[in-house]
């Protein structure tokens, strides 16, 4: 059975938080044998919950049987040992046939994704959210990011009228905004955040009161994830700033030298380290041979994972 809401906002503001790759084959269909591998090794790490089919998991490329098949399965290789908490987009109707899908397949929460291209006011946006809420019973983390851009006002009247609604994920990174949210609703949600390579960001995010966030390079490099989180929590500035100097922020410029490279960069890490999840689906590009090559290179530097 999935866990309740209030236990799920307890699970995502205890630790590091990741969203697996979906495994795509040569011809770029789903790989459920090796997204179930890919599973099992990323359990054994030390992460509070995983998002199944987010961002990172292409989402927006998943039609809807796929959809199914890879909440199904994350949700049966993780059983019992880690909160599964799946995608769910796009306009109301179409989100909530994910959500209640996803509870289906037994997720233990569902993270909402900004719609898709239109522009929406608060109002609009605040339907949107709260319908979704209370079309399942799980709980639901909101994820401010695009076109899904929430003021503080607006969250809490959908908390007021929602109580699955656990968890803020901030994709902005607008302290001003942060602040504002953190301060009309205080303990009421789990805020986490979710600004790409969101290792960069921690401290910053720390000092606003956002407890965790979730990690893309986990995918690839879950020890030294691990290891920067922890670094985090106890305040070890001498390890981040290490890791930030001779990782990261070379990482942040291979990253910025292509459109979507944000999801494309994570699968080519997972292929240097031996965890390939095979190809990005269109839009999206993977990175070019002498870019992998780059990337290998700065992944040698942090020894085995």
């Amino acid at each position: 059975m999935s866990i309740d809401a209030q236990e799920l906002k307890r699970v995502i503001g205890s630790g590091l938080l990741s969203f697996p790759l979906t495994d795509f084959d040569a011809q770029h269909d789903f790989n459920k044998s090796s997204y179930r591998k890919r599973l099992e090794w990323l359990k054994s790490y030390d992460a509070s919950a995983l998002f199944a089919a987010g961002g990172t998991g292409e989402f927006f490329s998943l039609a809807r049987d796929e959809y199914a098949d890879i909440i199904g399965t994350a949700v049966g290789v993780c059983r019992g040992e880690m909160p599964i908490i799946a995608g769910t987009g796009y306009g109301t109707r179409v989100a909530i046939e994910y959500a209640l899908e996803a509870e289906r397949q037994g997720a233990d929460g569902i993270l909402i994704l900004p719609h898709y291209l239109t522009e929406a006011d608060q109002e609009g946006l605040r339907r949107h959210v709260v319908t979704i809420c209370k079309s399942v019973s799980i709980g639901v983390i909101v994820y401010n990011r695009g076109l899904c851009r929430l003021n503080a006002e607006t969250v809490e009247k959908i908390a007021d009228e929602c109580p699955n609604l656990v968890g803020f994920k901030d994709g902005f990174g607008d302290i001003e905004l942060m602040m504002s949210i953190r301060s009309r609703l205080g303990d009421r949600l789990a805020y986490i955040g979710g600004l790409p390579t969101a290792e960069v960001f921690a401290s910053a995010c720390k000092a606003m009161g956002v407890s965790t966030y979730s990690s893309a390079v986990f995918n690839f490099i879950p020890r030294t994830a691990v290891e920067f989180y922890n670094a985090s929590v106890n305040n070890d500035t001498s390890t981040m700033d290490h890791l930030l100097k001779t990782f990261f922020f070379p990482y942040l410029e291979l990253r910025n030298s292509g459109q979507g490279y944000a999801v494309s960069i994570v699968k080519a890490g997972a292929t240097v380290v031996g965890k390939t999840a095979g190809p990005v689906r269109t839009p999206l590009c993977d990175l070019s041979c002498a870019q992998h090559e780059q990337l290998s290179t700065l992944i040698s530097r942090l020894g085995p994972q």
